[in-house]
């Protein structure tokens, strides 16, 4: 089993109820437990100790919902992440839970949208609880109205002939309710950026709805600069979609991790990835001879096979294959994942040492990894030569890279994909499978370092990785560092870690320090998912941006809120579980508002230990960890 799904497979007794995500199948992996597993299942290995008051105490503020369900803010700080408004009271030096007024009472979404434009009348300046509640209902609008239904909503209030409209809003002056309007406009612009523009019906309804304000701006001169910012939104948006509708010949393609390992590629400073993207492929055939085909990263299955029978049409197998062709990801253990034509946007879900195979179903059970993959790797030696501290800046920069790149909405899409009725999650998804790299990474370099004496130097060098990268407020690193030793290939090794004599050799090893002991026990516990990751919790609570959260708690608190309540209560939508979801955006949102600054030179070492932390070569084959762990000490019982 891998470290991350172990780790959060202690976390699956937190989630309640029947119902379980119906999303599709990811092939990495990365986030079984909570997504997929039913509750008290503890196959994952030790359970910890259950806290008696650790249990969520009953609130009497909490709304009465039906078959037992709870409001998600009576949820305790111990059930959730901290959560703040996305800005701090003044004086209170810290960021709160608690909103800043009372939420919007449920409603229809049609009657939502007007309660919220109704609050947005008191422009030109807007009150705490007014930009709040545009806020959420922005940022959580899919799961339960479409955003084309809410552009053409709000075209109708712009022009007085809404159904919805109510007194207030009808007794308000005509300027304060086109600038309502245009508020709620500029603020979806600035949240969906660029992913409206892979929505080409709904990027024509907002370019529509430009062009009736403009026809409408003569007549109020004082909306003009929301009319000037709402052109500038628009014109940016249509020359970032002019230039992505290139000519095939002139459009860049975009490298993946694994995807042809070039020196050039990792050394470029990463770039969020969208579905119009193309990407090269590699899609391999039985006998492991493979065709490259250039796609798009959301192509869907039946696409990338109509690419690859194009390729094979040029090929000696024309004539062999006359059955439709089946696209199957092989893992590195030989395990095979049959996909569905529909899926779409798979590229990013492959495991870290999976490959995609085309063949027709008799060929299906004569799939076997690539000889690559199921052999052992030679021993590292830049790992040797790095220092802990370049080792652990280039680790926080490149993180820092990818998380900026991931979209705020691509966690709601993550989580609430059924729902949303669409996923746009690459960057986030590439993010998750980094943290799955590095776990396997430092396992496997530990494994591949014969020498007792260098493998405790190592674990030296590891340890001290996970403190940097601590101090860097890099947590995905740090956990990432942390589960890595704690894989069970790992943790056996006594005579590496305690020091003792090795048998088998005849030798004794050096004792790693008792100091490094002291301050690894330190970071499990802080990794320790008892009490729902309540250390954890505290010690990013205390962090200031910028911040690089541990991305699968941020995914498996969603989860959470979603599995612990419904959309909708008796028609109505669950106004608090928005906002709720909405806290949890806004918190990764926190995490972003200052950049990470880390101080790097530019010497050719430099730039070799940044090539090197960006291409890892790992094992994610657990059998072969193990195979690997018994023969640096057999005779650890």
């Amino acid at each position: 089993m891998k470290p991350l799904e172990k780790f959060l497979k202690k976390q699956s007794s937190h989630l309640s109820g029947p119902r379980h995500l119906h999303r599709r199948q990811s092939v990495s992996k990365i986030l079984p437990s909570f997504l997929r597993d039913t509750p008290g299942d503890s196959s994952g290995g030790e359970r910890c100790e259950e806290d008696p008051s650790g249990g969520p105490p009953p609130s009497q503020d909490c709304l009465e919902l039906p078959d037992g369900l709870r409001s998600p803010l009576s949820f305790s700080s111990d059930e959730l992440s901290p959560s703040e408004p996305l800005t701090p009271p003044p004086g209170s030096g810290g960021w709160t839970l608690s909103p800043p007024g009372p939420l919007l009472a449920p409603d229809t979404p049609e009657a939502l949208l007007g309660r919220v434009l109704e609050q947005l009348l008191s422009a030109p300046r807007l009150n705490e609880a007014a930009e709040l509640a545009l806020d959420d209902f922005i940022l959580t609008h899919t799961l339960f109205m479409p955003t084309e239904e809410l552009l053409l909503q709000l075209q109708q209030y712009f022009c007085g002939c809404s159904r919805y409209t109510t007194p207030a809003w009808e007794g308000s002056d005509p300027l304060q309710r086109k600038q309502a309007v245009l508020s709620s406009l500029l603020h979806l612009l600035d949240i969906y950026k660029d992913a409206l523009q892979e929505e080409e019906r709904t990027f024509q309804l907002i370019k529509d709805f430009y062009v009736l304000v403009m026809r409408d701006a003569p007549n109020f001169p004082q909306l003009e600069g929301s009319v000037i910012r709402l052109h500038r939104l628009v014109e940016s948006a249509e020359l970032r979609l002019t230039d992505g509708s290139a000519t095939q010949c002139s459009k860049q393609v975009k490298p993946l991790f694994r995807h042809f390992r070039r020196i050039d590629s990792c050394l470029q400073p990463r770039v969020a990835f969208r579905g119009s993207d193309e990407i090269f492929c590699r899609v391999y055939m039985p006998d492991h001879s493979y065709v490259t085909i250039r796609s798009r990263l959301s192509a869907s299955v039946s696409d990338i096979l109509t690419s690859v029978s194009e390729k094979l049409q040029y090929s000696e197998e024309q004539g062999q294959r006359e059955e439709p062709l089946i696209l199957v990801a092989v893992t590195s253990a030989g395990d095979k994942v049959l996909l569905k034509p529909d899926d779409g946007c798979i590229f990013t879900t492959l495991g870290i040492n999976s490959h995609l195979f085309a063949c027709n179903r008799e060929e299906l059970r004569s799939l076997v990894p690539l000889p690559e993959e199921v052999q052992l790797p030679p021993e590292d030696s830049h790992i040797h030569r790095i220092e802990a501290e370049d080792l652990a800046n280039q680790l926080s920069a490149f993180h820092w890279e990818l998380f900026s790149c991931v979209h705020e909405l691509e966690f709601i899409d993550y989580v609430f994909h059924v729902e949303r009725g669409r996923r746009e999650t690459a960057n986030l998804e590439l993010l998750l499978q980094r943290c799955s790299e590095v776990q396997h990474w430092v396992s496997t370099q530990t494994l591949l370092c014969e020498g007792p004496a260098r493998r405790t130097q190592l674990l030296k060098k590891f340890i001290k990785t996970a403190a940097i990268c601590k101090q860097n407020q890099d947590l995905l690193s740090f956990f990432a560092i942390v589960m890595g030793l704690d894989n069970g290939a790992v943790s056996r090794l006594r005579v590496t870690w305690e020091g003792t004599i090795d048998r088998a050799r005849n030798a004794r090893c050096q004792k790693l320090p008792g100091k490094c002991k002291n301050l690894f026990r330190k970071f499990e516990n802080l990794t320790d998912p008892c009490r729902n990751h309540k250390s954890y919790r505290e010690m990013v609570s205390r962090m200031r941006p910028p911040v690089i959260p541990f991305i699968p708690l941020i995914l498996k608190d969603l989860t959470f809120l979603h599995e612990g309540s419904k959309t909708f209560i008796d028609g109505l939508v669950n106004v608090e579980k928005m906002h709720a979801i909405a806290e949890k955006v806004r918190t990764v949102r926190k995490y972003r508002s200052n950049q990470l600054r880390l101080d790097t030179d530019v010497s050719p070492t430099h730039l070799q230990n940044k090539a090197y932390v960006r291409q890892f070569q790992v094992i994610d084959n657990q059998n072969l960890l193990f195979e690997l762990s018994c023969k640096l000490e057999p005779n650890t019982q």
